[in-house]
């Protein structure tokens, strides 16, 4: 069981046995290592065991690109009350943190990815993760095993051919089951909810995420100045 081990700012993932060297000297990692524990390095600088949690995957996951950050998976999250025993098809795994987190959440999710190596390392987040027996890493295209598939409770896609995909939502969702598109560009996106309306889905939406972080001082209390805090477009609709 891989473990978070924390002191200030500086975070590192061990493993129980595992000798492991810091700025703050060796760490010897007990096999019996536990979250709640404290260890110490041989200089005697300690350390924290944590468990590990979603957000901390997406800080530590070995990544293969541009991951969906975790404030677009909570909108996700929370638009389609994802729940134990879901079963959900995914689209475009990259490094693998929107299928980490729903697997850990207890659904069961058939995910794809095109490039082999990128689902090699997405297969190896989920083991990270603690998911592997939920999540499910195929490689290959999508579009191409459509008609083999059954149904889900979600259909999630991040990838450019999304439109194409969710022309055949009606067939791959269940009765109420709900579809949820991200893209990093509103010309994809809006082909993505033009296709939901096309297939008959209900309740299409698009909602851009964007977060502003607050700045405070002895001045004042005020938005602040750095970047708009823009990740990108989902696209929600729902199988009637």
């Amino acid at each position: 069981m891989t473990v978070l081990v924390v002191r200030g700012d500086r975070e590192f993932l061990v493993e129980p046995g595992e000798e492991f060297g810091t700025d703050l000297g060796v760490l010897d990692v007990p096999e019996d290592v536990e979250p709640g524990d404290t260890i110490t390095t041989h200089l005697d600088e300690p350390f924290e065991v944590r468990r590990l949690r979603s957000p901390d995957l997406f800080d530590h996951m070995e990544r293969t690109g541009a991951p969906m950050m975790p404030r677009d998976i909570g909108l996700i999250v929370g638009h389609v009350g994802v729940r134990t025993d879901d079963r959900v098809l995914d689209a475009g795994t990259g490094t693998g943190v929107l299928s980490a987190y729903l697997g850990r959440m207890g659904a069961d999710v058939t995910t794809f990815e095109q490039k082999a190596e990128f689902a090699e390392v997405a297969r190896e987040n989920m083991d990270l993760a603690g998911v592997a027996d939920r999540v499910d890493v195929n490689t290959g295209d999508l579009t191409e095993e459509l008609d083999d598939l059954g149904r889900f409770d979600l259909l999630t896609l991040d990838t450019q051919d999304a439109p194409a995909i969710v022309e055949r939502a009606p067939e791959l969702l269940a009765d109420g089951g709900f579809l949820a598109v991200y893209s990093p560009f509103v010309e994809n996106a809006r082909e993505a909810a033009i296709a939901a309306r096309e297939a008959g889905l209900s309740n299409v939406e698009t909602q851009e995420t964007i977060q502003r972080e607050m700045d405070f001082d002895d001045r004042g209390s005020r938005p602040s100045t750095r970047g708009v805090g823009h990740t990108g477009y989902l696209i929600f609709a729902r199988n009637v």
